[in-house]
């Protein structure tokens, strides 16, 4: 699946080399985000730095945050590795997450996610997050085979 961006890669001194900004469709993702894809051979990363309107009162990653960012990594990732749901919409089934650690605000976020078994009907994958390097996050999903989105909200 082909990447697409809002621009060239990423430049800004805050975000790793290789990525660039993420368009995917629906608002949710734009306005939750800023959200980063790098995407190079077989790779593909999702990430994003923690910023003041994702922390909880402790000036963390705020879990439902987290959850959010795991709920698209599972499904992103799966569109880029599988051709069998390529443009096809993929709802939540179940959702795991195992939160290993605290992820700072300032902290890049980084995920990356595989799947496990494609059915006819439904996908598993997997996933694990760090934060600056350290894991924060392991996550498991399983997602319906849905329609195939419309072109004008394709990532």
């Amino acid at each position: 699946m082909p990447m697409h961006t809002n621009g060239p890669a990423a430049t800004h001194p805050d975000i790793p080399d290789g990525f660039a900004p993420l368009v995917a469709g629906g608002p949710f993702i734009q306005h939750n985000g800023p959200l980063y894809l790098l995407q190079q051979g077989g790779v593909v990363k999702f990430g994003f730095r923690v910023l003041a309107q994702h922390v909880n009162p402790m000036n963390n990653l705020h879990g439902g945050m987290m959850a959010s960012f795991c709920d698209m990594l599972l499904p992103l990732s799966v569109h880029r590795k599988s051709e069998q749901v390529h443009n096809r919409f993929l709802p939540t089934i179940s959702l795991q997450i195992d939160y290993l650690a605290p992820a700072a605000l300032g902290a890049w976020v980084e995920g990356e996610a595989e799947p496990l078994r494609v059915t006819r009907s439904l996908v598993f994958a997997q996933g694990l997050v760090s934060a600056d390097g350290v894991p924060c996050a392991r996550v498991s999903g399983v997602f319906k085979i849905g329609p195939e989105v419309p072109a004008e909200a394709r990532e």
